[in-house]
C-alpha cells in the first residue's frame, strides 16, 4: 500500500460480520475506509443461529446506507443461490428439557414456529457468509488489510495512528475494535472488568461434526408429543440443570449440499468445573453422558474440525466509546449463545454507530460526548440479554417457571421485531431517515421492546422472581405462578398464540390461528399490538373471515 492511501476517515479492526457491515454502509457513503484483520477469509466463527430480528436489521442496514447486496443474508433461498448451498434452514427455535439418569420427558417440551408474518431465520455456515460480506465490504470501497497484527495505537487530538507488528503505520480519524474479545483498544486502555458486570455464568465447547442423528430419529413419540414441525428443522436446545447442549443442523434443507451440523454445551462452570485431566472431546462426552437422550443425538459423530473450549464467556467493559474510538458487538462484550442475540445486537449496533460515523466526519466532531447515547444502549443491550438468559437457566429445572421465561423472551423477540419492520416500512415510503432514529427512541433502554410499560412490567416482574429464587426466598413454584399471574392477564400477548395457556407447549401460527388473532386484536387485544400487527403483518393479518374483512 502507497503512502499516499494510508490515511482513512475510518479504521475498523476486524473484518467479521460486524466490522465488514459498518464497513460496507460507511464506504458507500463516500467514507474512506481501513478494513483491518488479523486472519484471512474464509475462516471459522461462531454465531449460527439467527432470529427474525437478525435479518431485519440486516434489511435496515441495507437499506438505510444504501448497500441492497445485504438482503442476500435474508432469506435461505438467496444465500444458497448467491453465496452457496452450505446454509441449513431454521423455521423454529426447539427446546427440549432433560435430567440427569432419565430419558426426556415429551411433555417437558417447547417450540415456537416462526410465523409467516415475521422474517424468516436460518443457520450460517459463518466461513461462507463473512467471506462474502467482507469481499462486500472491498466491493463498496473499502481497503482490505488482512493478516494485520496491531502492535500498538496511539491517539491524538489531530486523529489516531495504527501501528502494525511488522512497523506499518496508517492514519485515521477514527478507530472502531470490532474484533471481539481480544480487542486492541480494550487492551491499551484496560477496559475490561476484572470481574464481568453481569449475573450469569457460563464456558462453552463447540465444534462441526459429520453424521449426527436428526433429533426426530431419538423417539417414536406419540401425535400429541410431536411438534409440528420436526425438531431437525430449527435449532435445538437440549436443556438441563444449569446448562444445554445445542445442534444446529446445515443439512436439514434440500437447499443445502452441506453434510454438517454444528454441536455445541454450554454449562455453568460453578457447577461443571473443566477437569484438567480432560481433552475438550472427553469434557463434551462427560457431561453429555449424564443425559440419556443427549448422549444418543451425539453418538458416532465425527468432527471436522479441531474441539474450541471457552473458560467463562462472559465478559464487559467499563465504557465502549472514548475519543475517537468505539467497540463494537463482542468487543464490547458477551453474554451466552442461548437465546441467539449476538448477531442481531451487531445488526442494532452497526445501524446506530453508522449513521453517527457519517455524520461526525462531516462535522470533524469525535468526542466521546458524541456517541455517548450508542455506548449507553449497548451497555444496556447486554443488561438485558444477561437477565433474560440468567431467567433461563434458572428455570430450566422447573418446566412450569421455564415455560413462563420461554414466553416472556419470545413475545419480547417478537414484538421488538415488528417494531423495527414498521420503521423499515415507514422508511421505504418515505425515504426518511427519521424512522430509524425514531425506533432508538423508548423509555425502556435495551428491551427487546423498549416503548411499552405492560411488557416492561412483565420482565421486571421475571428478573425479580428469578433473583428471589437463586436467593433462596421463593421456591421455583412459587417464582413461577407469580409470573404466569401476569402473563395470563396479559393482552399485548396474542392469546390464540397460545402465550396465556399452561397446556400449550408447541406455538405454530398457521393461517387458522393468525385469523383467530385477528379477531382476538379487534376486540380485545392491546392497541400499540393491534396497530403494529396490522402494518407488520400486513397481508397475513388481511385474512377473510367469513366472507369479510378483519381489518
Amino acid at each position: 500500500m502507497s503512502p499516499q492511501n494510508k490515511r482513512f476517515d475510518i479504521a475498523i479492526i476486524g473484518a467479521g460480520m460486524g466490522g465488514s457491515m459498518l464497513g460496507a454502509a460507511l464506504a458507500r457513503n463516500g467514507l474512506k475506509v481501513l478494513l483491518i484483520d488479523a486472519g484471512v477469509h474464509p475462516r471459522f466463527a461462531v454465531g449460527e443461529a439467527t432470529i427474525p430480528y437478525t435479518n431485519v436489521s440486516q434489511r435496515i442496514i441495507a437499506a438505510r446506507y444504501n448497500v441492497p447486496e445485504l438482503t442476500t443474508l435474508c432469506t435461505l433461498k438467496d444465500c444458497a443461490k448467491t453465496i452457496g448451498p452450505t446454509f441449513g434452514t431454521k423455521t423454529h427455535f426447539g427446546f427440549l428439557r432433560h435430567e440427569e439418569g432419565k430419558p426426556q420427558n415429551p411433555r417437558e417440551t417447547n417450540e415456537f414456529h416462526t410465523p409467516g408474518l415475521l422474517h424468516e431465520a436460518h443457520h450460517l455456515y459463518r466461513q461462507d457468509i463473512d467471506a462474502f460480506v467482507f469481499h462486500l465490504a472491498i466491493k463498496c470501497g473499502c481497503t482490505p488489510l488482512q493478516d494485520f497484527r496491531i502492535g500498538d495505537i496511539d491517539f491524538e487530538d489531530s486523529g489516531v495512528t495504527l501501528h502494525g507488528e511488522r512497523g506499518e503505520q496508517f492514519r485515521a480519524r477514527y478507530v472502531v475494535d470490532a474484533s471481539g474479545y481480544r480487542s486492541p483498544i480494550a487492551k491499551k486502555f484496560d477496559l475490561r472488568d476484572e470481574i464481568p458486570v453481569f449475573k450469569h455464568h457460563s464456558r462453552s465447547m463447540f465444534t462441526h461434526v459429520y453424521g449426527i442423528t436428526h433429533t426426530d430419529d431419538l423417539w417414536d413419540r406419540a401425535p400429541e408429543h410431536r411438534p409440528p414441525v420436526p425438531w431437525y428443522e430449527g435449532t435445538v436446545h437440549h436443556t438441563f440443570h444449569r446448562g444445554w447442549a445445542w445442534v444446529i443442523g446445515f443439512d436439514n434443507t434440500p437447499l443445502s449440499r452441506n453434510p454438517l451440523c454444528s454441536i455445541g454445551l454450554t454449562v455453568d462452570p460453578r457447577v461443571y468445573p473443566k477437569n484438567p485431566n480432560h481433552s475438550i472431546e472427553e469434557d463434551f462426552a462427560d457431561i453429555t453422558s449424564r443425559f440419556p437422550d443427549i448422549e444418543r443425538q451425539y453418538a458416532g459423530v465425527t468432527p471436522v474440525r479441531e474441539w474450541v473450549s471457552a473458560d467463562r464467556l462472559q465478559y464487559s467493559s467499563k465504557r465502549t466509546v472514548g475519543d475517537r474510538w468505539a467497540l463494537l458487538g463482542h468487543a464490547a462484550g458477551f453474554i451466552d449463545p442461548l437465546f441467539s442475540y449476538g448477531l442481531a445486537n451487531t445488526g442494532d449496533a452497526v445501524n446506530r454507530l453508522a449513521w453517527r460515523l457519517i455524520q461526525a466526519c462531516q462535522d470533524g466532531d469525535f468526542s466521546a460526548e458524541r456517541f455517548a447515547d450508542y455506548d449507553e444502549w449497548q451497555r444496556a443491550r447486554f443488561h438485558y440479554n444477561d437477565e433474560i438468559v440468567n431467567g433461563g437457566y434458572t428455570a430450566f429445572d422447573h418446566f412450569e417457571f421455564w415455560k413462563a421465561v420461554f414466553r416472556v423472551w419470545v413475545w419480547g423477540n417478537n414484538f421488538g421485531t415488528f417494531r423495527a419492520r414498521a420503521g423499515l416500512t415507514k422508511y421505504q415510503k418515505d425515504g426518511s431517515d427519521q424512522h430509524f432514529k425514531d425506533l432508538e427512541k423508548g423509555q425502556y433502554l435495551g428491551y427487546d421492546w423498549p416503548d411499552h410499560e405492560g411488557y416492561k412490567h412483565l420482565f421486571d416482574t421475571m428478573v425479580a422472581q428469578v433473583d428471589a429464587h437463586q436467593a433462596g426466598k421463593i421456591t421455583a413454584h412459587e417464582a413461577a405462578e407469580a409470573l404466569w399471574d401476569v402473563l395470563e392477564s396479559a393482552n399485548f400477548m396474542p392469546k390464540p398464540f397460545g402465550f396465556q395457556k399452561r397446556s400449550v407447549h408447541f406455538m405454530s401460527p398457521k393461517p387458522p390461528v393468525i385469523a383467530k388473532t385477528a379477531l382476538w386484536l379487534t376486540r380485545h387485544g392491546d392497541p400499540t399490538v393491534r396497530k403494529m400487527l396490522l402494518k407488520s403483518g400486513g397481508q397475513a393479518l388481511r385474512l377473510r373471515v367469513t366472507g369479510r374483512k378483519i381489518f
